[in-house]
């Protein structure tokens, strides 16, 4: 069953990347709705619905995650193991996308269900082929349900 990935979530402490990504995704998909955080903290207030992010309305559950490893505070894969151990929230495909290709990261990553590991590569035409790609699988290719959420 196909649907439109309609809302996105960021989690981006490098604000060139974060940019980078938003206009790649939009540029090649469509995508109703895109919010960045720049922390693990922001992130987990933000799936949950707590603090400023506490109106589902204003701050919809994301379809999809795109999650940095490095983030100040609360790292990357502490989020991805926080979402991965939510019943509801676990359904939400999070896609690792971060510079480090570390082996110990990537398998860490896939130990707590990422579903997607990618780097980022250095270059900015580079960079945007990378997402357009991942874009085009994650929207466009691949089948998910309607879930509810």
């Amino acid at each position: 069953m196909k649907h439109t990935i309609s809302n996105i979530l960021i989690v981006e402490d490098e604000e060139a990347h974060a940019e980078l990504t938003q206009r790649a995704i939009r540029k090649a998909n469509n995508v109703n709705h895109i919010d960045i955080v720049t922390d693990g903290e922001a992130a987990l207030d933000y799936l949950f619905n707590r603090g400023k992010y506490a109106d589902r309305q204003k701050y919809p559950r994301p379809c999809l995650v795109l999650l940095d490893i490095k983030l100040p505070g609360i790292d990357g894969i502490q989020v991805l193991k926080q979402i991965k151990e939510n019943p509801v929230l676990r359904k939400i495909p999070v896609i690792i996308l971060t510079t480090s290709d570390r082996e110990e990261d990537v398998l860490t990553s896939y130990e707590y269900y990422a579903n997607s590991y990618l780097t980022k590569p250095v270059g900015f035409k580079e960079f945007e082929e990378k997402v357009r790609n991942m874009g085009f699988y994650w929207m466009i290719l691949n089948e998910s349900a309607n879930i509810e959420f």
